[in-house]
């Protein structure tokens, strides 16, 4: 039988716990061990500790949340970018309709084939525009309810908007 005296030095001491690991998260555990110059059994211990300690719940959901959050930021831009085309491309269609005359039928042919000439010319200068930038979008500050330019009445007629 253990007398007293032989446990009260075992009282403050780390207890051994044996786990067995997928081989793939202890060699994970090993390299993230080494990066850090720690001890699998000290970073396994913090994880433990994380996880259950009372505040674990609210950290998650911290972290979801601030994820969201940049999920969130990322679908408005992206609701704006699709914004600015459309406005964009219906400026453009306006535009094109009011200014573009039909045609007699002897001149259709001919023009349908300059229209796909220029057509290909369109893509191939939107690829480089892609691949190279600047965007539409770049150019644009931020908030495009605000934005008013110099010649805010050039824009309006070719909107139709003229007042």
């Amino acid at each position: 039988m253990p007398q007293h005296s032989d446990i009260a030095p075992r009282i403050g001491r780390k207890k051994r716990l044996s786990i067995y690991l997928d081989p793939v998260l202890s060699d994970r555990l090993a390299d993230h061990a080494d990066r850090h110059a720690q001890s699998r059994s000290m970073i396994a211990e913090a994880a433990i500790a994380s996880l259950l300690s009372p505040d674990a719940d609210e950290r998650r959901e911290a972290a979801i949340a601030k994820r969201l959050d940049r999920i969130d930021r990322n679908i408005q831009r992206l609701e704006r970018d699709i914004g600015i085309a459309n406005e964009a491309f219906a400026i453009f269609i306006r535009a094109w309709l009011t200014s573009t005359a039909s045609l007699p039928e002897a001149t259709q042919a001919a023009a349908q084939a300059k229209g796909g000439q220029r057509y290909d010319k369109f893509l191939e200068a939107l690829g480089r525009r892609l691949a190279k930038g600047p965007q539409l979008r770049q150019e644009l500050p931020e908030d495009v309810h605000s934005f008013e330019p110099a010649d805010a009445s050039s824009l309006r007629k070719v909107n139709g908007d003229v007042k």
